[in-house]
């Protein structure tokens, strides 16, 4: 194999999907991404793709098709294929790495080789997240049938957040619960964090080890992180990603009693409980729609349920990054955006930041309107003491690095 062709793969797994990304190693260089949606419904089953304008002979091209998989196994058949005629018909002998995006490794702090051990820390951790963990598996199942003696590894999103502290992870519950279940904070979104607050050590010309900062990463799922040279200290999700900031489906944080409460009052199952929290709270439970665009222009209109949506957002950011800058004993070099929302949304950036100038935080809305759509940028005026940052998140990038680091 020459130099050139080496490639790394990186697989992230949903329930009914499958999204992939190639780097190109000499030199390292983002390649074709894409993603195999709605896998098992055979009339709605899509493979999208694109590459970017700079990869040899595609010239940005982009790609829809219906294929049916019946499973993951299948759907990772079909993206060899496509791969194959459009890339390189010699690609799975050219991946000599595969990185998994994991969404839960229980303890695991760091990105791992997969083999026994591995595999059975995720179907360990998967009582806990049950709709991630299990087709994290099927991906991996999937993957190693294709590159069979490649090695592959697990990039977990709760990974990242392993450095908290006792005080930080733990519940006010009887200690056994604990020590028998594993029930404790882990938080997610890790592998965004990790990036972001390399990233920002960077722009702030700063050694990461010297460097403080608070990352928002805002989506319709969001959470914030503290992390305090280059390690976390906290974070807003906690055993599973319903804890800390209102989403898009997700209630966030309330009084417990709230879910006893409603169960005893309508009557529902452990199940169904867990589908109200999750899937129909957070922003659609209060305004009708997921979508925070929507929601501010509903607000716009003068929809009071809109209204109250959209200052519960804002409202539950600004109360993290105050007990965040707390958890950093007031030493906060740069407040980070980004996902879907923070990078996109300079409306929401502004709302969050402009009651916040006497905590140090001073937002330019010239510089904040004009960083969006991708662009990475500092929003804060001069002579603000903390940093604004605006940072596109990259994970997938992340969890290639991740790999070449666990594969050499």
């Amino acid at each position: 194999m020459s130099a050139m062709a080496r490639k790394l793969l990186v697989l992230n797994a949903g329930s009914s999907s499958l999204k992939f990304k190639i780097f190109g190693l000499n030199p390292f260089a983002a390649g074709m991404g894409g993603m195999f949606d709605r896998i098992g419904d055979a009339a709605n089953c899509t493979l999208k793709a694109s590459a970017p304008a700079e990869a040899p002979g595609s010239k940005g091209r982009k790609w829809e098709l219906k294929i049916p998989a019946k499973d993951h196994v299948g759907a990772m058949e079909s993206i060899m294929d496509f791969i194959k005629e459009n890339v390189s018909s010699a690609f799975s002998r050219e991946v000599v790495a595969v990185g998994h995006r994991i969404v839960h490794g229980l303890d695991l702090s760091q990105p791992a080789l997969l083999n026994e051990k591995t595999i059975d820390k995720i179907r360990q951790a998967a009582v806990l997240a049950p709709l991630h963990n299990p087709p994290g598996l099927q991906g991996i199942d999937a993957a190693q049938r294709v590159f069979s003696g490649v090695p592959q590894v697990a990039v977990f999103d709760t990974a990242f957040h392993q450095t908290m502290p006792p005080h930080a992870y733990m519940y006010g519950l009887p200690y056994d619960l604990y020590e028998k279940h594993q029930i404790r904070r882990y938080g997610f979104h890790g592998t965004s964090h990790k990036y972001l607050a390399e990233q920002a050590a960077e722009m702030l010309g700063k050694p990461l080890s010297e460097t403080n900062v608070i990352t928002c990463h805002l989506g319709n799922g969001s959470s914030i992180a503290a992390v305090q040279g280059g390690r976390c200290i906290d974070t807003s999700m906690g055993m599973t990603p319903l804890e800390g900031l209102l989403m898009g489906t997700r209630s966030g944080d309330m009084d417990p009693a709230v879910v006893l409460h409603v169960q005893k009052q309508l009557g529902l199952s452990v199940q169904e409980t867990d589908t109200l929290l999750n899937k129909k709270s957070g922003l659609l439970g209060l305004t009708g729609s997921n979508d925070l665009r929507t929601v501010i222009e509903g607000a716009h209109k003068g929809e009071p349920r809109s209204a109250l949506g959209l200052a519960m957002f804002v409202y539950r950011v600004q109360k993290y990054i105050g007990s965040y800058t707390a958890a950093l004993q007031g030493k906060v070099d740069a407040v980070v955006f980004s996902a879907g929302i923070g990078e996109n949304s300079s409306l929401i950036r502004g709302l969050i930041l402009q009651p916040m100038q006497a905590m140090g935080l001073i937002v330019d809305a010239a510089a904040n309107d004009a960083t969006v759509g991708g662009r990475q940028g500092d929003i804060s005026t001069p002579t603000s003491p903390v940093r604004l940052l605006v940072i596109p998140t990259d994970e997938e990038l992340s969890i290639a690095q991740q790999t070449l680091q666990v594969t050499g």
